[in-house]
């Protein structure tokens, strides 16, 4: 890990710069603030891909 990596606070909903917070609150790393800004979005999406993919297997 790189003092550029970024990370979501799921706590605070904010982007931090290098992980300043316990890694039960953050997402990342990320190598953007903005990548790491969409990082509940990509989360979902990839939910919801995997949930569909399970869903054609049954």
């Amino acid at each position: 890990m790189s003092d550029g990596d970024y990370w979501y606070n799921t706590d605070t909903g904010e982007v931090e710069q290098g992980r300043r917070s316990d890694w039960s609150k953050v997402m990342g790393p990320y190598p953007s603030r903005e990548a790491a800004t969409h990082a509940l979005e990509q989360a979902r999406a990839r939910t919801q891909a995997w949930d569909e993919e399970d869903a054609e297997r049954r």
